[in-house]
């Protein structure tokens, strides 16, 4: 089922979490993520989401620990039965609601981080590496108007 990550959504008090489609969509601190990525046992560590847009995730060079990559309509495989922490780069979560909503529509368990991942590095908490694209230096005379 299709779903548009330009859909509608609004901060529900009622239930502490961010409504999408008719879904709330529940959210989880840093402070909490934290403790459930250390728990010793790692399965019952939860599953890290990236759903950033495709800009600012093409041009970051850096990841949650172990972070799967939702691209567009495109998920990964998931473990069945693993909660499921959705995050993006937006303080409000605007890019990762859509990707929760679609996944708790399907009986997963899961959590939006809050303040996404700009609120994760603030705190100083662990990251991952990657790549982001090299600029190119223009041809001369190209910036010419």
């Amino acid at each position: 089922m299709p779903w548009d990550l330009d859909s509608r959504r609004f901060l529900d008090s009622t239930v502490g979490g961010v409504q999408n489609d008719g879904v709330a969509v529940p959210r989880i601190s840093r402070e909490d993520l934290k403790a459930r990525l250390e728990d010793p046992d790692p399965t019952l560590r939860p599953v890290l989401l990236d759903a950033r847009l495709k800009y600012p995730y093409e041009h970051s060079t850096l990841t949650l620990p172990g972070a799967l990559r939702a691209l567009g309509t495109d998920l990964p495989p998931l473990p069945p039965g693993r909660e499921i922490i959705v995050y993006d780069s937006d303080p409000d979560e605007l890019a990762c609601t859509p990707v929760a909503s679609r996944l708790l529509a399907a009986g997963h368990t899961v959590f939006a981080l809050k303040g996404g991942i700009v609120d994760w590095i603030a705190a100083g908490y662990p990251t991952e590496g990657k790549s982001a694209p090299k600029g190119t230096t223009p041809e001369p005379g190209s910036l010419k108007g």
